[in-house]
């Protein structure tokens, strides 16, 4: 695994699969770099979206940032949609949503 010292960009987006409008979702949390974002687990942010927002995100995001943290991990770039599995099994195993 990948320290999160060595070699993370620190814009949002130059996270691979992080766009503007997500990157600006994830400032409006205080997230403002990739190393923070990096210290984070990807459910937890996907929720405190929800709770920022007023409404739930597409589950789509939640899968963006299990990308984005798989990337800060390793430093493997994979499209998101590659974590919709994970991320299915993420959001059946919470139980509010």
């Amino acid at each position: 695994m990948r320290s999160i010292d060595k070699k993370i960009p620190d814009k949002l987006e130059d996270i691979p699969n992080i766009g503007k409008s997500i990157a600006s979702d994830l400032r409006s949390l205080g997230i403002l770099n990739a190393k923070k974002l990096a210290k984070l687990d990807p459910l937890d942010t996907y929720l405190a979206l929800t709770d920022s927002m007023g409404h739930r995100h597409d589950p789509c995001v939640l899968y963006t940032l299990l990308a984005a943290q798989h990337f800060l991990q390793t430093g493997e770039s994979l499209s998101w949609w590659k974590f919709t599995e994970q991320g299915k099994k993420l959001l059946v195993a919470y139980p509010k949503l």
